[in-house]
């Protein structure tokens, strides 16, 4: 019989995404035992089970991100050099991106990710100063005036077990423990009398969200039939037209984001891209959707070994923005669950079956759901990509006005005296459930502020995902892959800082010699806090 897993450590992680990964290596590097729950079968969020190849800056080769998220990305290069038979000159690449994709300098599948963070966690989980309990979700919190005392956790089969650590750290997609534990939270479109943000409505609006989308990769068998049933509700969503859109949503014509101009996108199988350069300061790469999320490129490898190169379609014609999955009942969530999964299935059956060819025909049959970049049958993720969660009433909430490129202009971004990282991307704000069209605005590089992490009230909760101190507009931007990575270390850090020297997060953030000393440690652990001279976009 296997021995239960532990129930108790000194710090305790919910939810393994991105965030948690990050925070569990920051912490097991300092000598912490750790204990962290994931609700799938892979860690690594929106990177793996989410699907979603990272979304970077331009100089994210050169500097922008932490040590430990640069290794991560070097560890995933060094996977394809060591497994794959890659063509000579792939290898020499120092640079190699595996996918050739528009969206990063280094596109590559979900797999390849989820074996990577798997081979870093392993050494952890070989001495068992690690424990991971994989298909587990927090259902409730038990707290004693302003600290958590345990999480209960429940697996597939609905038995549950408390947790118990000295710090907790909430790195779910949804922010779900934040309920959980009565932590003051916030949720949607805050006002702009709330915020001061310039674009933020007159009233608050708790339930207006940005869309989320499920994920799903294909490639391509000409000669072949590979079309999927068609999907029950296929009419209807062929039919449907978001509020703002130009033209029905599934289609090859969609707005740009920047501009909000509607532009007709492209979509040809494997086709000869020629040279591809990865810089969304110059070009977003979203107009040819073949390339735009490639993950695994043809001819990085030895001719003849691939007949396909398999892409992600992560595109706006599959936002659901119907409504949200947070705040909801249970059967509403499902119902929108479920509602996602079958516009991405009816997304995928037009494009077997309508989408128009070069050739004046029509649908592509040879495409084929790739279930092996994604690790299911049928070639969706395993879970929803998430946008926007929940995010905690924090001691220092980052607004718009902060780094809006509009605003701030050569000032750059505001320089926070609490900065534990940094990071840049636009405000890139998807539809949203409210009916809102695209929000994008240029954004200067920015710090990540302490107090962020840091709830107002929960002395022993941390936040390593989505849901920091943020607004529905600057989690436009502090969302993606680098930023969560760098969110997750602080938090992990700063428990076992905190362990180490006997103090609570809030002391570490409002004494200024415990936080020198606290960002000190970060440096050394090789964190960026600050930007050189660049300007944004």
């Amino acid at each position: 019989m296997n021995p239960e897993p532990a129930t108790s450590a000194e710090v305790l992680i919910v939810g393994g995404g991105l965030g948690g990964v990050a925070a569990a290596l920051a912490a097991l590097r300092r000598g912490r035992s750790v204990l962290m729950t994931e609700e799938t079968e892979w860690v690594g969020g929106q990177l793996t089970s989410q699907g979603v190849p990272p979304d970077e800056h331009p100089w994210i080769e050169q500097f922008g991100c932490t040590r430990s998220y640069r290794a991560l990305r070097e560890a995933i290069r060094a996977y394809y050099r060591t497994w794959y038979p890659l063509t000579e000159e792939a290898l020499s690449r120092p640079d190699l991106n595996p996918g050739e994709g528009r969206v990063s300098r280094l596109c590559h599948e979900p797999r390849v990710a989820a074996a990577v963070l798997d081979a870093m966690l392993a050494p952890y989980i070989a001495t068992e100063r690690l424990r991971v309990l994989y298909g587990h979700r927090p259902v409730a919190a038990a707290v004693d005036g302003d600290r958590i005392t345990g999480v209960t956790v429940a697996d597939p089969s609905g038995r549950t077990r408390e947790l118990t650590a000295p710090f907790v750290i909430d790195a779910t997609e949804l922010g779900d423990l934040l309920p959980l534990a009565g932590a003051e939270h916030v949720t949607g479109f805050e006002s702009r009398r709330r915020t001061g943000e310039p674009s933020a409505p007159e009233e608050d609006q708790p339930a207006n969200m940005q869309a989320f989308s499920w994920v799903f990769a294909v490639d391509h068998r000409p000669g072949e039939d590979h079309t999927i049933d068609r999907p029950a509700g296929y009419s209807a969503w062929a039919r449907y037209q978001p509020p703002g859109w130009p033209n029905p949503l599934i289609s090859l014509t969609a707005p740009d984001p920047r501009t909000l101009e509607t532009v007709p996108r492209t979509f040809v199988p494997n086709v000869d891209s020629g040279p591809v350069v990865a810089d969304q300061s110059k070009d977003p790469g979203d107009k040819d959707l073949w390339v735009f999320r490639r993950i695994l490129s043809r001819r990085v490898l030895r001719p003849g070994f691939a007949e396909s190169d398999v892409t992600v379609v992560n595109w706006p014609m599959i936002d659901y923005m119907v409504g949200p999955i947070i705040g909801t009942s249970e059967e509403e969530r499902a119902k929108h669950l479920d509602g996602a999964r079958e516009l991405s299935l009816s997304m995928l059956y037009w494009l077997q079956t309508e989408a128009p060819r070069p050739d004046g025909g029509t649908g592509w049959p040879g495409l084929r759901p790739h279930g092996g970049a994604m690790g299911t049958g049928d070639g969706l993720a395993k879970a929803p990509y998430i946008r926007e969660s929940r995010r905690i009433e924090a001691r220092r909430t980052v607004v718009e006005q902060d780094l809006s490129l509009a605003v701030r202009g050569a000032h750059g971004a505001v320089r926070y005296p609490d900065s534990v990282g940094i990071g840049m991307y636009r405000i890139d704000l998807h539809p949203s459930t409210g009916g809102d069209t695209y929000i994008d605005v240029a954004s200067c590089p920015f710090q990540i502020p302490l107090g962020a992490l840091i709830p107002v009230r929960l002395r022993n909760l941390l936040s390593a995902s989505k849901n920091i101190g943020t607004t529905h507009i600057t989690n436009g931007c502090y969302r993606l892959h680098p930023v969560e990575w760098n969110v997750g270390e602080v938090a992990g850090a700063l428990a076992a800082h905190c362990l180490a020297n006997h103090l609570e997060p809030e002391q570490v953030h409002a004494t200024e010699r415990l936080l020198q000393d606290f960002q000190d440690d970060l440096v050394r652990d090789g964190v960026e806090l600050a930007w050189p001279e660049i300007k944004g976009y």
